[in-house]
């Protein structure tokens, strides 16, 4: 593994929450929209270790949300447990096309136990998202706070 000494640095993620993230785990991703409400939508996602990666289309709104304004809030509930959760705020560092054959949504509907034809790979991107922020919840109250360096 290499490491990018120009790359921004990302906040850590709390040791106690860190299996939010590396389980499929639906996430609620909050943009704000051009009116400033906010938009919430439930979301796939991909963890590396240090970014997110999310995909959806460049005709749906969150994806004008962010290229307006790419700051987010990103949650995670534990399934098995609703007063556990992880929030992560952050910005869209980087936005490209997914390749001809969808590869990184087809990986993520692998992840998530999905396969289906995708028909829409001609506007279909894949948004990485630097966090800046994780608050960790537990029994209805913040355990744990990081922010990036």
């Amino acid at each position: 593994m290499t490491t990018d000494t120009n790359r921004p640095a990302t906040a850590r993620v709390p040791t106690s929450h860190a299996d939010l993230l590396e389980r499929p785990l639906f996430a609620h991703l909050a943009t704000v929209r051009p009116d400033g409400a906010p938009q919430s939508s439930v979301m796939w996602f991909d963890w590396d270790g240090s970014r997110l990666r999310i995909t959806h289309t460049k005709s749906r709104q969150k994806f004008a949300n962010l290229a307006k304004d790419p700051r987010l809030s990103f949650s995670i509930a534990d399934p098995h447990d609703g007063y556990r959760s992880l929030e992560i705020r952050g910005v869209v560092e980087d936005v490209a096309d997914d390749d001809e054959r969808a590869s990184f949504y087809k990986g993520l509907q692998h992840r998530y136990g999905m396969d289906y034809d995708v028909d829409d790979i001609p506007v279909r991107v894949v948004m990485t998202i630097r966090p800046t922020k994780f608050i960790a919840t537990e029994g209805g109250g913040i355990v744990a706070t990081t922010r990036a360096d």
